[in-house]
């Protein structure tokens, strides 16, 4: 009898002894790809994750996919086809949006640092901007000008509060992120003394959160701090950018977010927002949610050495494909991720085993003494939960290896 499988790694069907993805298996789809290493989306998973959301949210919630999550072209492209908006964090994902046949009137820009350049490309394509400083609001008025079009706005508010048990916390205290809530009525006056075409707040307070009571909590608290700003706005809010936050389980011990007390919240959410800002459309900004269980990284064993007792299979892919995996990518304590050997899923002899990359670093680690098949070369190492942060949240160029193939199935 096979072990239990991880949540995530149920949503692969078993073909015969190894896993398929988009009803591809295992070997077959790495034969198509043509090598490895390689990450491979399920557009099907996809779909299902937005449909699933949307089944338990109110109608009226507007749902927007955070590019920064995964920028593959091919998946933006398909994600675009299921969702309301897109969210970009630079110029060169603004124009991925774009290609992608992304409405500009639903794609925002959020960002610390953002370049005149950039805010250039946004005013042009009337996209949405989340200001963050003073700064960007006078760019912003001289490219209006410049362009003969007022920038569309919202103001980015660091708020007063934080989102309890985030894995990353991006709001309350000191942070670079957006302008601080007791800043943001000098800022409105600002933006409608320079002629700027204010549209509402971007509200985002953390991330990768797995309690839904913390969620609901940060929303009250963001809507009762929209509307406590909008008094000093110079337009009525017409968007509420309620962030995100929705988290998935990685690690053992981790529960699958429960999102139907969130939709439930949120529905009262929309009933004191058609009454305090009633023009406002509500916007929730997701990006590991939606894309983060649809993925996986496919690597292959090279070699399988032992060294006093311990067995590595050392496989031609690691950290500078996928730095979350590693550890390396914000976690306190490194855990392992959940893999397998994704051709030996039924029947093979179990032992410890620990997964090593290429790279000439002890922190090309991909599972630590882990309860694994046992694995020869050529065998073909999957790792789970990695559709969001992968290829694009790591040092491909690190030791000069091929670039890793990104693949939609």
């Amino acid at each position: 009898m096979s072990p239990e499988r991880h949540p995530s790694a149920a949503r692969f069907p078993l073909v015969g002894d190894e896993i398929s993805v988009g009803g591809v298996p295992l070997t077959l789809l790495a034969a198509r790809v043509g090598r490895t290493p390689f990450y491979a989306y399920d557009r099907a998973l996809l779909k299902q994750r937005v449909e699933e959301l949307r089944a338990v949210l109110p109608a009226s919630i507007r749902l927007h996919y955070a590019m920064k999550a995964n920028p593959m072209p091919a998946l933006v492209a398909w994600m675009a086809r299921w969702v309301d908006g897109l969210d970009v964090a630079s110029g060169g994902e603004l124009l991925g949006a774009l290609d992608a046949g992304a409405d500009p009137r639903e794609i925002s820009f959020a960002g610390p640092g953002k370049s005149e350049a950039e805010l250039s490309q946004a005013v042009a394509a009337g996209i949405l901007v989340n200001v963050e400083s003073e700064r960007e609001l006078h760019l912003l008025a001289g490219l209006s000008r410049a362009l003969g079009r007022p920038a569309r706005v919202a103001l980015r508010v660091n708020p007063d509060f934080e989102l309890k048990s985030s894995g990353m916390r991006m709001g309350g205290g000191p942070k670079q992120f957006g302008i601080d809530a007791e800043s943001v009525p000098a800022m409105l006056e600002l933006t409608g003394r320079l002629g700027l075409a204010f549209e509402g707040f971007h509200i985002y307070s953390g991330s990768q959160n797995l309690r839904a009571e913390a969620i609901c909590e940060a929303q009250t608290k963001s809507l009762a701090l929209a509307v406590r700003l909008a008094a000093h706005a110079p337009a009525p809010v017409r968007s509420l950018n309620l962030g995100g936050g929705f988290g998935i389980p990685y690690f053992p011990g981790d529960t699958p977010l429960p999102t139907a007390p969130i939709g439930e919240h949120l529905r009262g959410i929309v009933h004191d927002a058609a009454r305090v800002l009633p023009q406002a459309a509500l916007v929730l900004e997701l990006g590991r949610y939606l894309v983060g269980e649809a993925g996986v990284y496919v690597s292959r064993v090279v070699d399988r050495k032992v060294s006093r007792g311990q067995v590595f299979l050392v496989v031609d892919g690691g950290l500078h494909h996928h730095l979350s995996a590693s550890g390396n990518f914000g976690q306190v304590i490194r855990k392992n991720y959940p893999l397998e050997i994704g051709n030996r899923m039924l029947g093979a002899a179990r032992e410890s085993a620990s997964v090593v990359g290429p790279l000439c670093t002890p922190l090309d680690l991909l599972a630590d003494r882990m309860e694994l098949p046992e694995a020869r070369p050529g065998d073909l190492v999957v790792v789970y939960q990695s559709g969001a942060y992968g290829a694009s949240a790591s040092p491909a160029r690190f030791l000069s290896h091929p670039d890793v193939v990104e693949v939609l199935v």
